[in-house]
């Protein structure tokens, strides 16, 4: 087969190159990036440590797009995220895909890859994704999705991704099928993706791990002496524990650590009682939890010093008062770290706005995660060069895709190309 030319669009530091590159060249075909853009200047600077050149800016003053076969693009999902407003094609990062297909018509490529969040399929009931396969079968494409999960691919990551793909006039077998993992990082059992596809070894963050990063990661002596005291000094407790003042389970919390002041036994279990309480249907409707009154909180909470703990929770800044009733202070941003992996196990999400506060008890340190450690998470290898600013590269590889996903749907891709 001739040498595939293709363009990358939205380009971040190169992770649907790294992918698409990574599996023609397992099917000893050549491949040559025509085009490739991105507007963060950051991102850009990876970008060209890494493959020799330097992405064009902003898509929306691109005319047209040179003579290409596959067309990358992993547009942005904010505006279809959970985490976002769902806003869709209100929101202007939303209307970005409009300037995909204008770019497709001014040439027309043999194949397109495109990435987003899962909430692209159900965003805007639905229609949002209905008008991205309008317009695309509108020009003449075949129109696939398939909802993926890294931790089916060799990666110890739980991180669910939709991919698009398409063809110009053809009808496409693809060996891949929709899987969407497993629920949460610690019900994970590898899967058989299909029988095209050999059984996957169980990978796990342990596999990630670097033996002796420097100090630097460390959480700090007062974080780790008040985790030690929550836990009885078994610091393996940690392996799977979330640091969030609004969720029970298998979490800590700020009082529980005195973050803000040390707190007594009857001020933990108001407070532990407190965030599970205030869901009850019976104070409220909104399920996010509500508002509650010192009458309220008696319900649950019987004391005669009640008044007095509820002022002293106050005062070291755990609750605040609005309009007579009492609300949780949230804190989780305060903390160090506000999810510890488990080793033996594989990871959440990772996300660009807190993959630098995700940590690990590992060889008796507690301590963050690195870069390097991050970049494994999501398939880059180790000779991928990082962003020399710790939280530049946490926030780049958050918003990046999983290298090894890429690989398999480029394969399928390429094999179907003609």
């Amino acid at each position: 087969m001739k040498t595939i030319r293709f363009v990358d669009l939205f380009a971040g530091i190169g992770g649907m190159r790294l992918g698409f590159e990574k599996a023609a060249q397992k099917l000893a075909i050549k491949t040559q990036c025509v085009l490739s853009s991105e507007i963060n200047a950051d991102s850009g600077w990876v970008y060209q440590q890494n493959f020799g050149e330097s992405p064009q800016g902003d898509i929306r003053i691109l005319e047209k797009l040179p003579p290409h076969d596959v067309l990358l693009a992993g547009f942005p999902c904010q505006s279809f995220s959970a985490a976002g407003k769902k806003a869709g094609f209100g929101d202007t990062r939303g209307t970005l895909f409009f300037e995909i297909t204008r770019l497709i018509d001014t040439y027309q490529p043999t194949a397109f890859i495109f990435e987003n969040v899962r909430g692209l399929l159900t965003n805007d009931s639905g229609k949002t994704i209905k008008t991205i396969q309008h317009e695309l079968e509108a020009i003449g494409y075949s129109f696939d999705i398939f909802v993926l999960n890294s931790a089916n691919f060799d990666l110890p990551q739980n991180r669910l991704r939709v991919y698009l793909v398409g063809l110009f006039k053809a009808a496409p077998k693809y060996r891949l099928f929709s899987d969407p993992g497993p629920k949460d990082s610690h019900s994970y059992n590898p899967q058989q993706l299909s029988l095209f596809y050999p059984e996957l070894k169980t990978v796990t963050v342990a596999d990630i791990l670097e033996d002796n990063p420097p100090k630097d990661y460390d959480c700090s002596r007062e974080f780790v002496r008040a985790l030690e005291k929550r836990l009885d000094g078994d610091l393996n407790r940690l392996h799977g524990m979330r640091l969030i003042d609004y969720r029970g389970g298998n979490s800590i919390h700020s009082w529980e650590l005195g973050l803000r002041g040390e707190c007594s036994a009857d001020e933990i279990e108001l407070m532990n009682r407190f965030i599970l309480k205030r869901r009850n249907s019976k104070f409220g409707k909104d399920q996010d939890g509500k508002l509650l009154s010192q009458e309220q909180i008696a319900t649950f909470f019987e004391s005669p010093n009640l008044e007095q703990i509820l002022q002293s929770l106050v005062l070291k800044n755990y609750l605040k008062i609005v309009q007579g009733k009492y609300k949780p202070v949230s804190g989780n941003f305060s903390f160090e770290v506000y999810k510890f992996l488990d080793p033996e196990k594989i990871a959440v999400t990772l996300v660009a706005s807190d993959a630098n506060r995700l940590g690990v008890y590992h060889q008796g340190r507690v301590r963050k995660i690195t870069p390097r450690e991050a970049a494994r998470l999501q398939g880059f290898p180790d000779e991928f060069i990082l962003h020399p600013k710790g939280d530049r590269a946490y926030y780049q590889l958050g918003n990046s895709v999983s290298i090894n996903v890429v690989e398999a749907v480029a394969k399928e891709v390429i094999l179907n190309l003609k």
